[in-house]
């Protein structure tokens, strides 16, 4: 049994007649005939009985029909539950990300957030290889992933929204002679050692493209995924490495330099599955992500950009 059927059950006892449910519910009669007719296979008594030219309900289905009543409450209790908890404003929105993306974009979430009425936010930093983003999306709400942007799209199963289009240049220290150069190509760094991200992350795929570009492998010195403590392997002279332009802090000792030949960029998207979104917190999270997104990218024009001019950072 379920629920329609139970529903056609009560209106038949309160209305008297398959002719006037189908007309109460805009369905056919045949349609009403036909619910019933399967409400009653699941039931060993019969539920309802002829009346003369009438349909009524047997006792069994009298008190079948009253146990309906406590079942259409108790849904429509749970769907106002539901509706309560999907249009929240307060709700909890859990947001995960990589590193670098949790270091520029947490910040600007929890102080948008902060007080009364707003989200109330579960945050985490997950460290993955790029295949396994989407399958983040099973544990939280919103996954803060990166790919290259020749990459493939991320799969159906998830919606993407594109945060930044991050360029990704080379830190080098600042007193290295590639650093006198306005941009630099990978004949210029192919011969230098690298600080490199492990296989499977976004910007190994970078730095293998700057080594097909010259024609010769590279020297891959060390291995080092989180970039604040590759920018300090790189200050102490440990090699060059491919860094983020926006979403890393500026080191006082280093210089970045845009790399030209090959596409050195990455995307920044916001990954979740599509029923998440049904919930108001959750969009109202994937709002101020585009918000911190343009943030991020303005401060560097505006304020970080010119800092690094002056320091010779950029």
């Amino acid at each position: 049994m379920d629920e329609r059927q139970l529903r056609i059950l009560r209106e038949l006892g309160e209305l008297g007649s398959v002719t006037a449910v189908a007309e109460a519910l805009l369905v056919t009669p045949s349609a009403i005939s036909q619910q019933l007719r399967l409400l009653q296979r699941s039931i060993p008594v019969p539920l309802t009985e002829r009346e003369g030219r009438r349909l009524v309900l047997t006792d069994a289905g009298q008190a079948l029909a009253g146990a309906a009543i406590e079942v259409e409450t108790a849904l429509a209790r749970a769907r106002h539950t539901v509706e309560e908890f999907v249009g929240r404003p307060d709700g909890e929105v859990s947001v995960a990300a990589f590193h670098s993306a949790g270091a520029a974009f947490f910040p600007l979430l929890l102080r948008a957030f902060a007080g009364p009425g707003h989200p109330v936010l579960a945050l985490a930093d997950e460290d993955v290889a790029q295949e396994d983003f989407p399958r983040l999306t099973r544990e939280y709400d919103v996954v803060l992933a990166h790919r290259l942007e020749h990459a493939p799209p991320w799969p159906r199963a998830v919606t993407a929204t594109t945060l930044l289009r991050e360029p990704l240049d080379v830190a080098m220290p600042a007193d290295h002679p590639l650093a006198a150069k306005r941009r630099v190509t990978p004949g210029d760094v192919a011969d230098e050692p690298w600080i490199a991200v492990h296989e499977g992350f976004p910007v190994r795929a970078t730095i293998e493209a700057i080594a097909a570009a010259a024609g010769r492998r590279l020297h891959l010195a060390h291995t080092i995924n989180e970039f604040s403590v590759a920018a300090e392997a790189v200050a102490a002279g440990g090699g060059i490495a491919l860094m983020p332009r926006w979403t890393t802090r500026p080191h006082p000792e280093l210089v970045l330099r845009p790399i030209v030949e090959v596409q050195a960029r990455r995307h920044i998207d916001a990954l979740h599955r599509p029923e998440r979104a049904a919930r108001r917190a959750v969009r109202t999270v994937l709002t101020e992500l585009r918000r911190a997104a343009r943030t991020i990218q303005d401060q560097d024009t505006e304020g970080k950009g010119d800092a690094a001019r002056g320091a010779g950072l950029c």
